[in-house]
């Protein structure tokens, strides 16, 4: 299949090589001409701009956006629409709020234009080990589209999850699981590394790899840092979130439905970002006026 693909970032890029390996015909377009010049190395056609992807694209076109949510999104899409037809399509691959692509659907089908919501899973390794994808949108195109996905996808990782929106909301869903795995293995292993048994925690990963019920590709990767840095001595303890979180804790709150672990580890998450918590200092403050106990001082005060 030809198709067009917009963004070669960190995801879109080795997306763009495993489709060329499997036989597909690329067009490529990015905002910067070296990342264009390395798929066009691996097989990509290269376009100059968005009508000339268009322009060397079949009849029937379809693109793969692969760029940040939000405004990036809706900039693309308007310059696609004015190049596309009544059944060509337009896939949103990147982490985009569903309620945004809900509206994005119903706006280019007043044009023909099928818009299909495709959450993506998989990373830096997807070019190896492939993506796990969720799409939402028009049925027939999803279908006419199955040939990309089969070949960005692992055997079984492909699932059309219902109407518009359906992709980006079973991501977010997914991207919330994710937050409060990690907060798990986070908060596990400090138990661990602080215990009297100076235990070596990369050890103990690595044993839980094998045949433990919470072993995971999350814990792999945990193995591979441990490795790389045994102390994590090279890093902050700073995590930032890119949406996906709040939006599922949005969701959960809409919904009615209690979602303590992911909502805790959305705000733990926040709090890592604080060098010096002012609530932390007030339960000080208070612990001090209504008990007496110690606390201590800012030697810059």
């Amino acid at each position: 299949m030809k198709i067009g693909f917009i963004g070669l970032g960190k995801m879109g890029g080795n997306m763009v090589e495993r489709l060329l390996n499997s036989g597909h015909e690329i067009v490529v377009y990015n905002l910067t001409s070296k990342e264009i010049d390395s798929a066009v190395s691996k097989g990509a056609v290269a376009a100059e701009n968005v009508q000339d992807m268009l322009n060397k694209l079949p009849q029937r076109k379809a693109v793969w956006l692969m760029v940040p949510s939000g405004k990036p999104v809706d900039e693309n899409i308007e310059l696609l629409k004015a190049g596309m037809n009544s059944g060509d399509i337009i896939i949103d691959g990147g982490n985009s709020y569903w309620k945004d692509t809900v509206k994005r659907s119903k706006m280019l089908e007043e044009n023909g234009i099928h818009f299909i919501d495709c959450g993506t899973s998989g990373g830096i390794w997807g070019l190896k080990n492939g993506y796990c994808l969720m799409s939402g949108g028009n049925k027939e195109s999803a279908e006419y589209l199955f040939p990309v996905f089969k070949a960005l996808a692992p055997e079984g990782g492909y699932t059309y999850c219902g109407a518009s929106g359906a992709g980006h909301y079973v991501k977010m869903v997914h991207n919330g699981i994710e937050y409060g795995m990690m907060q798990a293995y986070a908060e596990g292993f400090e138990i661990l590394k602080t215990s009297k048994f100076n235990i070596d925690v990369e050890n103990v990963a690595k044993g839980w790899m094998h045949g433990s019920v919470v072993q995971s590709w999350l814990l792999e990767l945990a193995v591979k840092a441990f490795n790389e840095d045994p102390g994590l001595e090279g890093i902050k303890g700073y995590v930032e979130d890119s949406g996906e979180g709040r939006w599922t804790v949005e969701a959960a709150i809409e919904q009615n439905v209690p979602a303590h672990v992911i909502t805790a580890s959305l705000f733990t998450r926040f709090e890592s970002r604080q060098p010096d918590s002012f609530a932390m200092k007030v339960l000080a403050a208070l612990r001090n006026q209504f008990g007496g106990h110690r606390v201590i001082k800012n030697e810059t005060k």
